[in-house]
């Protein structure tokens, strides 16, 4: 028993011998140390104007409020829809003549005309063309007028480098109404002056009196008309005869 309790003595002597020393610390009774980093010019100059601009907008948001709220949607009347007036289309072609004109119309003046010219009488066309000389072979008669073309009807198809004087013939079926169409040209002089496609083309205007066969009118028939072309002065009312 002694000699236990002698060692366990020994030990503890020997642990406490063999410990450290405790270290105690004192406070550190100095001042703490802070550093401020200076911002970079760029970045302080990116900073003003973030801000100038959020100011900008700001204000701009104040300012178009009051106007919105100021704005007010204008209703306006819907306007009633109006309707063109549909006028009927003319059942005729018709054509505005002056007094010489209607004077020159007068059938019963281009009948006396038309005797004095060599006519066959009331009951046949002044002359016949024989067969074969109309389109298709058709049998042409020498055209009537019950109302003659004027200056500014012809006038206006002539060929501008037309010459002086010349002449032009053309082929036109008759239709209700006095008037022609289908109109084909025939011949000219001189060759190749135009005059013959000029007559054809204001042939839509021309007044005719349908051929005539032992008294019987003949519409559908088919009429030789031929136009002279001569120069006048300026002012002449014709442009050919």
């Amino acid at each position: 028993m002694l000699l236990a309790l002698l060692f366990n003595a020994l030990l503890l002597l020997a642990l406490l011998t063999l410990a450290p020393d405790p270290v105690i610390r004192l406070p550190d009774l100095r001042n703490p140390v802070t550093f401020e980093m200076a911002p970079a010019p760029k970045a302080e100059k990116a900073q003003s104007k973030a801000k100038k601009s959020e100011k900008k907008k700001s204000e701009k948001k104040k300012q178009e409020k009051p106007a919105q709220r100021q704005v007010q949607p204008v209703v306006r009347p819907n306007r009633p829809v109006v309707k063109p007036v549909e006028q009927p289309p003319s059942p005729l072609p018709f054509l505005v003549m002056d007094s010489q004109q209607l004077a020159s119309a007068d059938i019963g003046k281009m009948a006396k005309k038309g005797a004095a010219d060599g006519a066959t009488g009331p009951g046949n066309s002044a002359a016949v063309a024989g067969p074969g000389e109309g389109p298709g072979g058709v049998q042409l008669f020498d055209a009537e007028w019950y109302r003659r073309p004027n200056h500014a009807e012809l006038a206006g198809y002539l060929p501008v480098n037309a010459p002086a004087s010349g002449w032009g013939l053309v082929a036109c079926k008759t239709v209700d109404h006095y008037h022609v169409e289908n109109c084909q040209a025939l011949g000219e002089s001189p060759q190749g002056s135009g005059f013959a496609k000029a007559v054809r083309l204001a042939a839509w205007q021309f007044l005719v009196l349908p051929p005539r066969v032992n008294g019987k009118v003949m519409v559908g028939s088919w009429v030789r008309i031929r136009i002279d072309y001569t120069r006048s002065v300026a002012g002449a009312d014709d442009a050919g005869r």
